[in-house]
């Protein structure tokens, strides 16, 4: 390589997906310019005066040439500051301020402060797994950014606090100040769940049954009552009879709230589920995900493999809800931007709590409502059909009494949990889905063996028009959940019953 050329690697995140990039820079002699090409965003094109600065800060000086820095692929889209200590050494490497072949191989990422200091960012894990999966094991982050990057196995981390730091590892003959490191601010959201215990829950035990064949097979569930019924409560303590995150999941979640900007790399991976639960006000951008460019996961990315709660369902915009089709039914959210499409893995539990109408009195005979039928009619009818149609348990909560006592713990609830999603397990080794809400109702219905008579009830429902054949199917998955936590290898007619009950509870 010639002396005017300097090469160094990066990695660019579009959604989780990392992508190793090579940061190229080329000095000539010629009028003093900094150029940089390669699809860079506004934050990265930014990045100009940061490098300058911080190399000034360290005590060297800027070439005097005209710089051209490339980030290829040229074609890919480039976002985020995490480039401005790749750039600062690929032009110092052309000027031969360091040797250029003990950068060319080497990852570096984070953002450079004007006083040289290097600045942790967001999407350290996904970045940092990119770069191992693709070869490239000698990584350089912030040392702000350390311990998350730890988490990648296989990955020879190095932490450094400044650009002079990382120049003097490089061979530079430079002067390395004592200065404070940059740590990571506080999380606003963290990535782990505070977990609430089922036995504060007096009463309600059609809705508790509810809450753990929903748990048992990862299924959506819907409960309407009246204010205080404990709709919010039961909703709350979902992820407390959850079992805990596989290590492939756990680090798929934990990636994702690294992107957000919501994990704390001292609590280690995510290994609970997690649990979001957005204010009616929300916009469809901070559900599904969205930002300028390339585009930020939202709340029901950042609930995959845990629990999103809408509370005060009908209050959520038509828009809002409406989004919620696509990763109900795939279990992932494209999001296409000018500047790029993301993909966010969104697998996660909906649950839907609401009340029977806007006063919150149309319980039992209703007399104490205040509400005109229309506004009845209306306030629930915000919930589509095409969307109840995919939430597969419905119920109904009445007011507790005050001579109602309160139920089993999470704890003694989670092992029956456990124990169907152990019995799941084992039923869909080897296949790509792992509960009975997954599973395709084709291939559960092959296994019911000879007796049609099992579904026969559910073929009535359809031709009469009160389920879908969407709606038989998710009855089917429910019935197989409701056998696997009676311990039976197969449903019967009792627990398809028990499912099409469940079913149309809340919807009566």
């Amino acid at each position: 390589m010639s002396a005017g050329l300097g090469s160094t690697l990066a990695v660019a995140l579009v959604g989780l997906r990392g992508h190793v990039v090579d940061v190229e820079a080329h000095l000539a002699a010629a009028l003093p310019a900094f150029t940089l090409v390669g699809l860079p965003d506004a934050a990265l094109a930014e990045s100009r005066d940061r490098v300058r600065a911080a190399v000034a800060s360290s005590g060297l000086a800027w070439p005097n040439r005209r710089v051209t820095v490339n980030l290829s692929p040229a074609t890919l889209p480039k976002s985020g500051s995490s480039f401005d200590l790749a750039i600062a050494i690929a032009a110092l490497a052309g000027a031969g301020t360091v040797r250029p072949e003990r950068t060319r191989d080497v990852v570096h990422l984070g953002e450079l402060g004007l006083d040289g200091r290097l600045r942790p960012v967001r999407g350290i894990l996904p970045a940092v797994a990119a770069a191992v999966a693709a070869g490239r094991t000698r990584i350089v982050v912030p040392i702000g950014n350390v311990e998350e990057a730890t988490l990648v196995p296989g990955a020879d981390v190095r932490g450094a606090h400044s650009l002079a730091q990382v120049l003097a590892w490089h061979g530079a003959e430079i002067e390395v100040a004592d200065v404070e490191p940059v740590r990571d601010d506080e999380p606003e959201i963290r990535g782990g769940t505070r977990l609430l215990d089922l036995a504060d829950v007096v009463g309600q035990p059609e809705a508790r049954w509810c809450l753990e064949v929903a748990a048992a097979g990862g299924h959506h569930l819907l409960m309407v009552g009246a204010p205080g019924t404990g709709k919010t409560m039961l909703a709350a303590r979902l992820p407390g009879i959850l079992p805990d995150l596989c290590e492939a999941d756990a680090v798929e979640v934990t990636a994702i709230h690294s992107v957000a900007g919501t994990f704390d790399p001292g609590e280690g991976l995510v290994r609970r589920p997690p649990f979001e639960d957005p204010h009616h006000t929300a916009t469809p951008q901070s559900v599904i995900g969205g930002g300028s460019g390339v585009p930020r996961p939202g709340a029901a990315s950042r609930a995959h493999r845990g629990v999103l709660f809408l509370d005060e369902a009908p209050e959520f915009t038509t828009a809002v809800l409406q989004t919620l089709r696509q990763p109900l039914e795939h279990g992932e959210l494209v999001l296409h931007r000018a500047m790029g499409t993301a993909r966010y893995p969104a697998c996660f539990q909906l649950v839907l709590a609401a009340n029977p109408c806007p006063c919150g009195r149309a319980v039992g005979k209703g007399l104490d409502c205040s509400c005109r039928p229309e506004q009845r009619r209306r306030y629930f009818g915000r919930l589509s059909g095409p969307l109840l149609d995919r939430v597969d348990l419905q119920v109904e909560l009445q007011p507790s009494r005050a001579s109602d006592r309160p139920g089993e713990s999470s704890a003694v609830v989670g092992q029956r949990v456990a124990g169907a999603r152990a019995a799941q397990a084992e039923r869909f080794a080897g296949l790509p889905w792992r509960t009975c809400a997954q599973a395709p109702a084709a291939w559960l219905r092959e296994r019911l063996g000879p007796d049609r008579s099992l579904v026969s009830s559910l073929a009535v429902q359809v031709d009469r028009g009160a389920l879908s054949l969407r709606g038989a199917d998710r009855v089917l998955r429910v019935a197989w959940t409701v056998a696997d936590l009676a311990g039976r290898s197969a449903p019967t007619r009792d627990d398809v019953a028990t499912a099409l009950a469940l079913r149309t509870a809340g919807a009566s």
